[in-house]
């Protein structure tokens, strides 16, 4: 993939992701999260490590999910390898916090595996349909 049909996807698919995550956070699981950690919870978010994630994410689902879709003419292929990116990523922090940090809750892993799952099979299949229109392949 050229590096500027790249960046033209990336710009798309961090908008989407990024739209998708702050629905959830600023609306949809705002309260639960609040509910359930709240005593772990900063008063003020930290930008930069916040807007690095998203950097690096979107790069990574490109790669690992996305271009494999379009190489295969396949959504199917792109929205499966964003489940298993998504489930792997998130359980990275959810289990390493469940392993290392007292009195995270169970409930935060297994609702934020879900939901890592979901948004990344979905932004993986919205970006490869954007790939496709952009005609990348």
């Amino acid at each position: 993939m050229p590096a500027f049909q790249f960046l033209k996807l990336y710009a798309a698919t961090a908008a989407v992701f990024f739209a998708l995550d702050l629905i959830w956070l600023s609306v949809v699981a705002k309260g639960f999260y609040k509910a359930q950690m709240g005593h772990l919870m900063r008063a003020d978010v930290q930008w930069v490590p916040a807007v690095l994630f998203y950097v690096i994410y979107v790069a990574a689902i490109i790669v690992l999910c996305v271009k494999p879709g379009l190489e295969r003419a396949s959504m199917g292929r792109a929205v499966a390898m964003g489940a298993i990116f998504g489930l792997a990523a998130y359980a990275a922090f959810d289990l390493t916090s469940l392993a290392l940090l007292k009195d995270f809750p169970k409930t935060v892993a297994l609702v934020d595996l879900a939901w890592g799952t979901l948004v990344t099979a979905s932004v993986s299949g919205a970006s490869y349909a954007i790939g496709r229109a952009m005609g990348v392949s």
